[in-house]
């Protein structure tokens, strides 16, 4: 007999055990008659080693776990690749942070080999944190084939790759604006940048026009924005963030067809401090509506200034060095004085030289946000250095046509449309980073500065010998790969290229990716452009199932500042990983999810149903039997669940093939919870407790049978209690071997579906279905059993009233079923199944204190809507406030709307009661 309660702290670790020793997590050996529709495969996202599995982990793996559980029992060969992110600047922060601790030298007193050595000690011992937790998550990823971004197969193809690519043209050396970290000394990528909402203002500084030029500057307008009074000037305003930026600025940008300064378009101003003659440029990036409508141009140091200055000519000057110190390297007319000066007290400096000297014209305080670096928390800075990067526009081009001609789709269809605008937009791609954690980029330095690029310090020297006439001192590029280039190979590294493998042969292009919006460029584009390079032409992934962002039950974004971070560990810890998975599934539909505490206790409850009513069933020697076909019951019950069930696995099926996770566990839910232990077992009852033997052991073999297709369906969502069911209803009955994780799907035939039995079936359950919303409705107490009518039926339903009286009686909770040629006084009156149906309530629910009921929780409802309407109605209040709270009042509208609704429903009834 089942235990009261399924334990998932005890039983987890065990059934985990159970399936990596099965061997079933490895994909099926090939068969001379496979092809590659037997074959599905799917790559992790690899964390980052250094990482704890997070909300966004638990739904992401989840969502790649029900495809590989679902494909390996619909009998094919599975490959789910697992493997971690050697994760550059993060392994190398956290490493540098335990030195420390632990009172050791710095990385750079330590030198870089004996820092990578102390990092790969770091990763034997600690790098495994996330991989353990994954196996508690239920993960059945093929562990035997786990890899490491820096393992020696990957370092090989991505040397290879980088030196192909290079020989292609698609890898060049450059000078050009970078996401600096002054804190790590690196460039890093966006989406390493945090944006942050600070405290700042504009600086509004008068530039002098040079030249002994002036013009009219307008200074007072009419109703239409006409300029009525003008003044003379003989200098510009531009206003500024960044002044200290001011030092590199090489020209001043204003709109071309911003009237108020068309006539000075190719004349100069003087750069105060500096001295330096700059002009003034026309382009469309200056905003006439904005303060002045002039705006300073500093190529060295902002992305939107290095593209003016690239479409004006300008020179860029970089003024900072790699610690964000004024620097005069690049600009001799910097001023001795701001030398070596930080760039924050740079710019106190320069305001107060500004105001001093009297060109400080306005301070407009202002909130705006400012990019900091999301692991060192510094402010970052675009800055000009040589780096390496890819010609990622030559190489967008076949990505783009994969899309767009369907070799690969996204889920949902319309992340298209960002992955069409990224790639159409795209700019060259830095690959170097100034760390020692990483792929270390293959090239070599010649005494007079010539670059060798090549697999291997021999092939570099080789290339050398042809360019001296003796062997000379190579010195290696000290810069490491960007961790999206290594990422950027995986589905096809990861299978042993460049080696011709057997898992590329069979398992590549893989089947399906799953990950997350805010990587489609950083890592999905590219691994398209990677793939498609490289492979023949072949895409890395024929779907792209986008998941979406979990955010709280307010839909606010968690942080550990606001306290609402939900851990997934935790949830596991206290209420197992099946309520967790089953959530996350259901929940997966939406690009924002909404999570609580409260909707996995839910959804545990749902567990505890199924464990119940399992229970229940051997509690009723509901067992397997030898030889059962489900194609011969003759009970109307059992037609009809078969019928149910089958639809089931219809639903479930279609929609786990179409990514759409939610609508696969929201047909379980429904046919679980309400069919089969609300209706199914609930009609089973008097079957289990009657007399006939034959239409019992019917049941009882259909019910165990039905357990068994539902266990199966629901294993791909909740495989740790369907796994324990499986094995302890299995000690019942024939004997039977093996995992429910090595099971064959359930594919049921349409015949199952008995329309007589549904009709049937499905006309009782709306009658009771009414029957018990009316009871809540008019708050009937539950112990109360009134009369039940049905007025003038017809002989067909009367037939159905006379094969399901008893069944009414009990579940309906009514004295008694009558027909009557008129609906009885003091009853109410309701249609099912095309009768007029009749409950009487006189003399069992209090008229009058109902109605007065009704109508003081009606008035509630009227003030909650009004109160709501009332700040959905204020333009301020929708503009201003948070998107997640505007949308909390609609749904809180919504929801008393609906509630208004039906109590409105309920006096309408006590008014038409006869």
């Amino acid at each position: 007999m089942l235990e009261k309660t399924f334990e998932p702290k005890a039983a987890e670790p065990r059934i985990y055990a159970q399936w990596e020793d099965s061997g079933l997590f490895a994909p099926r050996a090939a068969k001379p008659t496979d092809g590659a529709a037997d074959a599905y495969s799917i790559v992790i996202p690899p964390p980052n080693v250094t990482g704890s599995l997070h909300i966004g982990h638990a739904l992401n793996n989840t969502l790649q776990d029900i495809l590989a559980r679902y494909h390996r029992m619909k009998g094919k060969a599975v490959l789910w690749l697992p493997g971690t992110d050697h994760a550059g600047i993060a392994t190398q922060m956290v490493v540098e942070r335990k030195l420390a601790a632990e009172g050791n030298i710095g990385r750079r007193d330590m030198g870089r080999d004996a820092f990578i050595e102390k990092v790969w000690e770091w990763k034997a011992e600690s790098g495994g944190t996330i991989v353990r937790q994954l196996r508690r998550l239920g993960s059945s990823c093929d562990w035997s084939r786990e890899r490491f971004t820096l393992d020696e197969g990957l370092n090989a193809a991505v040397r290879k790759v980088f030196v192909q690519l290079h020989k292609d043209g698609l890898i060049y050396r450059d000078k050009r604006l970078v996401n600096w970290d002054p804190h790590f000394q690196t460039a890093i990528s966006d989406l390493e940048v945090e944006q942050k909402e600070v405290d700042g203002a504009y600086w509004h500084f008068a530039y002098p026009l040079a030249d002994g030029v002036t013009y009219q500057h307008p200074i007072a307008f009419d109703e239409d924005g006409k300029a009525t009074e003008f003044e003379t000037r003989d200098f510009i305003v531009v206003a500024t963030t960044r002044p200290e930026t001011m030092l590199g600025d090489t020209g001043v940008a204003v709109h071309p067809e911003d009237e108020r300064y068309t006539g000075l378009v190719g004349k100069f101003v003087t750069l105060p401090i500096t001295g330096r003659r700059v002009p003034i440029v026309a382009d469309d990036y200056a905003d006439p509506t904005k303060g002045s409508g002039a705006v300073k141009i500093t190529p060295a140091h902002d992305f939107n200034d290095f593209g003016v200055g690239k479409r004006a000519g300008l020179e860029a000057l970089n003024v900072m060095d790699a610690f964000g110190r004024i620097t005069a390297a690049d600009t001799p007319d910097v001023p001795a004085e701001y030398e070596g000066m930080d760039r924050f007290a740079a710019r106190k400096a320069i305001v107060a030289r500004a105001e001093e000297e009297g060109w400080l014209r306005e301070i407009e305080k202002t909130k705006h946000m400012v990019p900091h670096g999301d692991r060192s928390g510094v402010v970052i800075e675009p800055w000009m250095t040589d780096q390496w990067y890819v010609d990622a526009k030559v190489m967008a081009q076949p990505a783009l046509k994969a899309v767009e001609d369907g070799a690969t789709v996204f889920e949902p269809k319309s992340y298209e449309k960002i992955y069409f605008e990224w790639l159409r937009n795209i700019e060259p791609w830095c690959i170097s980073r100034q760390l020692w954690w990483g792929h270390r980029i293959p090239a070599w330095y010649g005494p007079n500065g010539e670059i060798y690029v090549a697999e291997t310090e021999e092939d570099a020297r080789e290339q050398a010998m042809s360019d001296y006439d003796s062997e000379v001192v190579l010195t290696q590029d000290e810069d490491v790969l960007d961790t999206w280039f290594s990422s950027a190979l995986w589905p096809f590294s990861t299978m042993g290229w460049p080696e011709k493998t057997e898992d590329l042969e069979r398992f590549y292009p893989t089947s399906d990716l799953v990950t997350a919006a805010d990587i489609i460029f950083f890592w999905v584009a590219r691994m398209m452009m990677m793939g498609i390079h490289f492979m023949d032409g072949e895409v890395p992934f024929k779907r792209v199932i986008i998941n979406g962002l979990v955010r709280d039950e307010k839909g606010q974004k968690m942080s550990k500042s606001k306290g609402n971070v939900i851990d997934p560990l935790g949830i596991i810890d206290e209420l197992g990983a099946d309520p967790l998975r089953f959530t996350m599934a259901i929940l997966s539909g939406t690009r924002d999810i909404k999570l609580s505490k409260q909707r996995i206790e839910g959804y545990r409850n749902f567990g505890t149903k199924l464990w119940n009513a399992a229970r229940f069933s051997q509690m009723n020697e509901a067992r397997r039997v030898e030889g059962f076909d489900p194609a011969g019951v003759q009970q109307t019950i059992n037609r009809w669940i078969r019928g149910e069930l089958t639809k089931a696995e219809r639903q479930v099926s279609d929609a786990i093939e179409g990514g759409r996770f939610d609508d696969a566990a929201g047909a379980l839910y429904r046919f679980i919870w309400n069919v089969f232990c609300d209706w199914y077992l609930e009609l089973a009852k008097p079957v289990f407790n009657g007399a006939d033997e034959a239409a019992k052991a019917e049941t009882r073999a259909m019910t165990a049978w039905t357990i068994d297709q539902t266990l199966k369906l629901l294993h791909p969502v909740m495989p740790y209690i369907t796994e324990e069911l499986w094995a302890e209803l299995g000690k019942e009955g024939p004997a039977r071997d093996g995992l429910l994780m090595g099971e064959t799907w359930p594919v049921l035939p349409d015949a199952f579906v008995d329309a007589g039995a549904e009709a049937e079936i499905g006309w009782l359950v709306d009658l009771i279905g009414e029957i018990r919303a009316l009871r809540a409705e008019m708050n009937v107490p539950p112990s109360a059993k009134p009369p039940l009518a049905f007025v003038a039926p017809d002989a067909a339903t009367a037939e159905r009233i006379a094969r399901h009286r008893d069944l009414i009686l009990t579940l309906g909770r009514v004295s008694e079923v009558a027909v009557a040629e008129a609906a009885p006084a003091g009853a109410v009156t309701f249609v099912s199944g095309g009768a007029t149906v009749a409950l009487s309530l006189a003399g069992i629910i209090d008229l009058a204190a109902e109605r007065a009921r009704l109508e003081k929780e009606i008035a509630v409802f009227d003030s909650d809507i009004g109160h709501v309407n009332k700040k959905l109605g204020n333009p301020n209040f929708v503009a201003r406030a948070a998107a997640e709270v505007v949308e909390e009042q609609r749904a809180k509208l919504a929801e008393a709307e609906e509630g208004k609704a039906k109590l409105q429903a309920a006096l309408a009834r006590l008014d038409a009661m006869v």
